[in-house]
């Protein structure tokens, strides 16, 4: 009888611990679609000084969901409650500002933004975008700052480029209907759009596969309630030497790798563009379980203490953010002496 080991298959390679890769702290972005479009604002508004753009994709206003499920769901997805009260998320921003919970508003007014919705998306209303809009509208020194793109026949996902995506047709979801995996065959190259709106024109990718490493990493070292086992990063050539800049993306709610392996994390088109622009592109991962099924960032609080009547996860109190922020903070320590 041969032995059982021989009849199993190899497992892969454990996740290793997120590098130090002596990342530029200038010129970070955070990018992300639904669910993780909220958590990108999130980040963005609690630690503007940290971040030269924000990109989101098919999600509301800042704080849409105040803490409450009910209103997320019925405020900030559909709007069956009605529209959100910008009055009352404008209170609870300054109020967050006055206790040093969130940037201060020189620096948030800094940023450049890139808002895109779908105007067929059945599953986050596309007037949630135009209320995201309002905003920052608000709140940057000047309105060039921001583009707003709705694309009136695309529904929930993220647009992609087959060919800069690296995939065929075939393996993306319908542009109208969306659907698994979330990637939306509509020929059109939202990752390009978004970072050269964020960070000056760019040179295009080549048409080649990407120059750089796909790495799993260990989120264990991050601990929040929400995370999941393994993260994934990508290296482009050149990067593990240091000075590279960053962008984290955030996926959406069944888009985490456990739902749709690692079509997100190879093929928006974001790792195309950063092999050619010398960007390191961080995909932290959430995880599905009880209270949170479907891998959704922590938006409207589910990740904070139960007992909590105002849980502070849109703030640099939540525990989900700190945890991003220390996979930022640890790209950009300096690498140890070798």
């Amino acid at each position: 009888m041969l032995p059982t080991t021989s009849l199993l298959a190899e497992p892969p390679p454990s996740p290793r611990p997120l590098p130090a890769l002596a990342a530029s702290s200038e010129n970070a972005s955070v990018i992300g679609i639904s669910s993780g479009g909220y958590m990108a604002t999130q980040l963005a508004v609690a630690w503007p000084e940290r971040f030269a753009g924000l990109g989101v994709l098919a999600a509301g206003p800042w704080s849409c969901a105040q803490g409450s499920l009910g209103l997320a769901l019925g405020q900030c997805m559909t709007t069956r409650r009605g529209m959100p009260d910008m009055q009352a998320l404008e209170q609870r921003l300054a109020g967050y500002r006055e206790r040093g919970l969130v940037g201060e508003a020189e620096a948030l007014e800094s940023l450049r933004v890139y808002v895109w919705h779908g105007g067929a998306d059945a599953v986050v209303e596309p007037r949630l975008g135009e209320a995201l809009v309002e905003q920052f509208q608000g709140w940057l020194r000047d309105p060039s700052q921001l583009q707003w793109r709705r694309d009136a026949e695309v529904g929930h996902g993220w647009p992609v480029d087959a060919m800069v995506g690296h995939l065929d047709d075939s393996e993306l979801a319908d542009c109208h209907d969306a659907g698994s995996p979330h990637l939306l065959a509509c020929d059109s190259d939202i990752a390009g759009a978004a970072l050269n709106w964020l960070h000056g024109e760019q040179a295009p990718p080549t048409g080649d596969a990407p120059h750089g490493e796909l790495l799993r990493f260990d989120q264990g070292d991050f601990d929040a309630k929400g995370l999941a086992e393994t993260g994934y990063l990508f290296v482009p050539e050149g990067c593990e030497e240091g000075g590279c800049a960053v962008s984290l993306a955030l996926h959406g709610c069944s888009m985490a790798a456990e739902q749709i392996g690692e079509a997100f994390v190879r093929h928006t088109g974001l790792n195309a563009w950063a092999a050619e622009n010398r960007r390191i592109v961080l995909y932290p991962q959430a995880e599905a379980r009880l209270g949170n099924p479907q891998a959704c960032w922590d938006w409207w609080g589910y990740a904070e203490s139960t007992w909590q009547l105002d849980p502070m996860h849109d703030s640099r109190q939540g525990s989900q953010t700190r945890a991003l922020m220390a996979m930022l903070e640890r790209l950009q320590d300096a690498m140890p002496a070798r």
